[in-house]
């Protein structure tokens, strides 16, 4: 199992990339039994990045604090990319009254819960998507 941290053109001030690379892969074995292999890669990047990302892939000419690509192939390999705009995830923080760190935390397991097969399309599942990302802040918080 690997999970992979990379700043690009950003310094995403992310402590501890080993307990949270277990983590995700705890939360993946939980959510996702059948995936026996994870290749995960998250990019940090400002805004003008991850908007180029999002007109060009997904045609959205809008800011974003996160794209999560899937690119397994496989249910027992998963696979994937999450761009992280660390401007938006800054943004929201303050906008939220929460820290840096807790915000970026909460955007990273976001990713991964995508990639898990949790939606947040709809209101309820945006709602579902918010209960188990505040579970995984709380697990990863106090476990």
């Amino acid at each position: 199992m690997a999970v992979r941290f990379f700043d690009q053109g950003v310094k995403a001030r992310l402590d501890e990339k080993r307990r949270l690379a277990t983590y995700l892969q705890q939360l993946i074995r939980r959510q996702k039994p059948q995936a026996k292999k994870v290749d995960l890669t998250y990019v940090f990047c400002d805004d003008d990045y991850l908007l180029e990302i999002n007109m060009d892939y997904l045609n959205h000419a809008t800011f974003t604090d996160i794209i999560t690509f899937d690119l397994s192939e496989t249910p027992e390999k998963l696979q994937g990319e999450v761009y992280i705009s660390t401007e938006r995830v800054a943004e929201n923080a303050a906008k939220y009254k929460v820290t840096y760190e807790k915000e970026l935390h909460r955007v990273i397991f976001h990713g991964a819960l995508h990639l898990c097969g949790f939606k947040d399309k709809k209101k309820a599942d945006k709602e579902r998507m918010r209960q188990e990302e505040d579970l995984c802040l709380q697990e990863y918080y106090n476990g």
